[in-house]
């Protein structure tokens, strides 16, 4: 049986969490930052955890990233 392939745009976007949780940049943040609340901002810094359900579409696209 041949190796699965990984999808190349999902390894440079998601990372994987030693339990299995799916890490990934905080959306919402390319433009328009006038307009958007100081809370918003703060707490939109750095990474997120994904839901469940978009988490297991992402583990998917990276079979061996379990």
């Amino acid at each position: 049986m041949p190796k699965m392939k990984t999808k190349s745009s999902a390894k440079k976007r998601f990372k994987m969490t030693a339990t299995g949780k799916v890490m990934a940049g905080q959306a919402g943040k390319r433009h328009g930052m006038i307009k958007r609340t100081k809370k918003f901002i703060r707490d939109a810094r750095g990474t997120t955890t994904l839901s469940a359900p978009d988490a297991k579409i992402v583990k998917g696209y990276m079979p061996y990233d379990r």
